[in-house]
């Protein structure tokens, strides 16, 4: 017995934006004897490396013992000279994140003018000053954010924030819910994953916190931990799915940040990102105590 393991399968795709596809006899690399339909799914679809995908119906699985063929692999990108992508939102004065949460407020402590009674002629300074929560703009999430007991700002290491390898995963419109079979197609590990759901153009409008807001599932999210996702990022309003349905459970957010995986909310700009190739930073300030607060997330997208 060789102790490696293939299957042979029958396979219907429904994708998103409409059509299919039909295999028979297609055969697998799978880790171990045991492997559940929706798992096996899983896989199909990362390694043709098909996306949009809707749904996939397995039948006539069998499970052979024939050593492994091997499979495709994903480069990752290497970091030097690039552009720099913006990817946050700009925090002003009274400005709306989450709907019916106060806005900052931003005004002077010291002026110009009135500094200049404390410095030599011609020398004047501004200090501002900022009120605010801390969950404001583009921020992060760290696991003090969910779990009491979790690592706070500056608790989480900056190899889980700063120049991450990072992958794009763009959600279809319309999609509300992302989940497994659409992270499916796509290389995860030691990444910043990215859910490009295009609500960010959204953003300060009552329509930003509607119901229909795409989110991602809580079996996608336990798919990226048990994939090794170093960081997972969208550009919705949520991680998880805030509509009264949802009836308050965060399970994206509880599975992710239980694993140490940070969130970065309220993203931007992400149509502008390469599918990889790309670093991803989004580091907040080492503040005692605190869960969350916000970024200036950028990408540097190799030349």
């Amino acid at each position: 017995m060789s102790g490696q393991w293939r299957a042979q399968f029958d396979a219907e795709v429904t994708f998103a934006n409409g059509g299919g596809l039909r295999t028979e006899g297609f055969r697998l690399d799978i880790p171990g004897r045991q492997i559940t339909d929706e798992d096996l799914a899983a896989l199909f679809v990362r390694h043709l490396g098909l996306l949009m995908v809707a749904e996939v119906r397995i039948s006539a699985k069998t499970i052979i013992d024939e050593p492994h063929k091997g499979g495709r692999g994903v480069a990752v990108s290497r970091h030097g000279d690039g552009r720099l992508v913006e990817l946050s939102h700009v925090i002003r004065d009274g400005m709306t994140t989450l709907p019916g949460w106060p806005g900052p407020r931003i005004d002077d402590w010291l002026t110009f003018a009135a500094s200049r009674a404390n410095y030599a002629t011609g020398t004047e300074f501004r200090v501002a000053r900022i009120d605010m929560i801390a969950n404001t703009g583009t921020y992060l999430d760290t696991p003090a954010h969910r779990w009491a007991d979790g690592e706070d700002l500056t608790r989480v290491p900056l190899d889980r924030l700063a120049d991450l390898p990072g992958v794009v995963v763009r959600v279809p419109p319309g999609t509300r819910a992302v989940d497994r079979l659409m992270l499916a197609p796509y290389e995860v590990a030691g990444r910043a994953v990215l859910l490009h759901t295009g609500w960010d153009a959204h953003f300060g409008t009552e329509r930003y916190g509607a119901p229909e807001a795409p989110h991602l599932t809580g079996d996608a999210a336990q798919a990226l931990v048990d994939a090794g996702a170093a960081l997972v990022g969208i550009d919705s309003i949520n991680i998880d799915d805030m509509s009264p349905a949802a009836g308050g459970v965060r399970p994206a957010h509880s599975i992710l940040l239980a694993a140490g995986i940070p969130i970065v909310e309220h993203l931007t700009g992400l149509d502008a990102l390469p599918p990889q190739d790309f670093r991803f930073t989004a580091a907040p300030p080492r503040v005692a105590g605190m869960g969350t607060f916000p970024v200036r997330a950028f990408a540097v997208v190799d030349s």
